[in-house]
């Protein structure tokens, strides 16, 4: 009974996350300000850039978005890193800096959300580069919440399951989708520069391939006939040369 009631909590807790990040959603929909409806936000600099080259970037003002992953508040002022395609970086928001209803409004945002923010860029007391918010964007919702950022994902099978979600908090993950991306992006443009064609061949076939191996069978409901997936992919190809 003990156990029944543990596996029960976890799910239960879950449950009341998403209902209030949905309640916030709503909330914002019913005062017409749907993050949804915001479809387009300039980026002025990467992350990686101002870090990079602060000494270019220093008292410039930037507009820069990302997701956030983490968030702490200090009374009037808060600190919270965004996270975009090159790297994260901090921003720093203050009330005074803000309009009161944006003010507000972040300190509702969730880790996971996205936003856009403007201000100008320069280094906290601890030396980190930042950006000091001048005008904060809630560009869209999150409405599941994240893994727990020290860990991230350890379940093997659910970062396979949920790669989408594995991406968001593994740099490693991110960069071997990067580099195959850009391996594949070097093959076609070294075939494409010696002549070479790429072509589309059938993924269904009408017979079973693959020597000795168990077919995976499959009915097309329009055709009305059962198609086989190939397990060898070198037949079309074959037949085109």
């Amino acid at each position: 009974m003990a156990e029944e009631i543990k596996n029960e909590a976890p799910e239960q807790e879950l449950s009341e996350i998403l209902q209030v990040r949905r309640d916030k959603l709503k909330a914002l929909q019913d005062a017409g300000r749907d993050p949804f409806q915001i479809t387009k936000f300039t980026r002025s600099a990467w992350s990686r850039d101002i870090l990079e080259h602060y000494d270019d970037y220093e008292g410039k003002t930037v507009a820069v978005s990302g997701r956030m992953m983490s968030k702490r508040g200090m009374g009037k002022a808060a600190f919270c890193h965004i996270k975009d395609d090159k790297g994260q970086i901090q921003l720093y928001v203050r009330s005074d800096s803000l309009s009161e209803q944006e003010f507000a409004d972040f300190r509702k945002d969730d880790i996971g959300d996205i936003l856009g923010a403007e201000g100008y860029v320069f280094k906290t007391k601890t030396g980190e580069i930042s950006v000091h918010v001048e005008k904060l964007t809630l560009l869209a919702k999150s409405l599941r919440p994240l893994p727990e950022k020290f860990h991230g994902m350890t379940n093997t099978e659910l970062k396979y399951r949920q790669r989408y979600v594995d991406l968001i908090m593994s740099d490693e993950s991110r960069r071997n989708f990067e580099i195959r991306s850009r391996f594949i992006s070097y093959v076609r443009r070294f075939l494409d520069a010696r002549g070479y064609m790429e072509v589309e061949t059938p993924v269904l076939n009408t017979i079973s391939g693959g020597a000795t191996a168990r077919p995976f069978i499959t009915h097309h409901n329009t055709l009305d006939l059962d198609m086989y997936l190939p397990i060898s992919l070198q037949l079309n190809p074959n037949r085109l040369i």
